[in-house]
């Protein structure tokens, strides 16, 4: 496999950042923070500053927000999950049974969250999905479903399950009439962003200059975007969107400027990034506001999986699963992919850079993990 990364820079003089109406009446009027904190085994998850992985890679600040554990089911993907599901029942009381399609985490946190209020839970996965992540579905009682296709034909699948059953479909892409659940789980995802309003941030500017948001369907990144724009909508940091190469749908859909299915081979390690087609809604903002998308060779994702479980020196050990890592795995291109020097010196990553990434997910397939920390990589 090629390991140059690929990417699209979007033109200068586009548009300012607009954000929808209804789903920012949505995003900001919510509090997912004063929900998150009502529920046992519930703490802020750290912010680590790696400063001797940034020194190595020639910039000022390096800082992760580590979602490995949080609420004990090692994904980020339980917040936007569970506050859907909380807000739906607070409209709609009663038993139901929620449904959704997943590569793993989303399901899982949706089967979380249903049992949490003692209803069923049945999750569409893509015949490829690996057995662990299956396993810790089903352990929160959920049924499980596996579709004979990746994972847009599992959105189809659970998409007429919806219509055929009556179930709630508790969805985190968004397409044409299906916007409202994913703008709940996307305002879910604000909390791990308030944790950090007072470790990092003040009150007229944000303390970092680049974010690195690894996407799948893109609604978590269109998540960030949208709390920093509406924060500071005249001091916004620079995002880079990360994307596996052989599954760059975000890339591709702004490069042509109309929603597009990835042209890769969606052969990927980076299973929870593994989205062919990507969400309508998130894709809008992020079209308008990322200043470069960049799509990765898988090894980009590995180094950085390694680099974050065999620390540089003093640094924080940080267990993280191959999506979970894909942000600094972007990074990690930048900085050392010559393709791209010309790249980085337009979007201005240098030696006085304060760069947030995030790591999305623990250990979530113990079999892949293993084997990914001791692989040779050589990028």
């Amino acid at each position: 496999m090629s390991q140059n990364s690929h990417y699209y820079l979007p033109p200068e003089n586009r548009p300012r950042i607009t954000l929808d109406k209804d789903f920012n009446k949505i995003f900001k009027n919510e509090d997912p923070l004063a929900y998150h904190s009502s529920i046992r085994n519930y703490e802020p998850t750290p912010l680590i500053n790696l400063s001797k992985l940034a020194k190595s890679l020639n910039i000022k600040d390096l800082y992760l927000k580590d979602e490995s554990a949080r609420f004990r089911q090692n994904t980020f993907k339980i917040l936007g999950a569970s506050f859907a599901i909380h807000k739906y029942l607070e409209s709609n009381p009663g038993r139901h049974t929620f449904c959704t399609a997943t590569d793993g985490n989303h399901g899982r946190s949706v089967a979380w969250a249903a049992r949490r209020h003692r209803q069923k839970a049945v999750i569409f996965v893509p015949k490829n999905t690996a057995k662990s992540r299956i396993k810790n579905i089903k352990k929160l009682r959920a049924k499980v479903i596996i579709v004979n296709g990746d994972y847009d034909r599992a959105v189809m699948r659970a998409r007429a399950a919806e219509r055929l059953y009556g179930y709630v479909l508790i969805q985190d892409t968004s397409w044409e009439g299906y916007a409202e659940i994913p703008s709940i789980i996307s305002a879910g995802y604000k909390t791990m962003l308030l944790e950090m309003e007072e470790l990092l941030h003040s009150k007229s500017s944000p303390g970092i200059d680049f974010v690195f948001l690894q996407s799948g369907v893109g609604t978590w990144a269109s998540s960030v975007v949208a709390y920093y724009r509406n924060k500071y909508p005249r001091s916004m940091p620079k995002f880079i969107l990360v994307e596996p190469k052989e599954s760059d749908s975000m890339l591709a859909s702004s490069r042509n400027q109309t929603l597009t299915r990835t042209g890769g081979t969606q052969e990927t390690v980076m299973a929870g990034l593994n989205c062919g087609t990507a969400s309508l809604q998130a894709w809008k903002i992020i079209n308008e506001s990322v200043d470069l998308f960049l799509a990765i060779p898988d090894d980009y994702a590995i180094k950085a999986m390694q680099n974050l479980y065999y620390p540089f020196k003093s640094d924080t050990q940080i267990f993280a699963g191959e999506s979970g890592a894909a942000g600094l795995a972007g990074l990690l291109a930048l900085c050392n992919d010559e393709s791209l020097e010309k790249v980085r010196e337009r979007i201005g990553l240098n030696e006085k850079s304060r760069v947030l990434v995030f790591n999305t997910e623990g250990v979530t397939d113990p079999e892949s993990f293993e084997e990914l920390i001791s692989r040779e990589i050589e990028v």
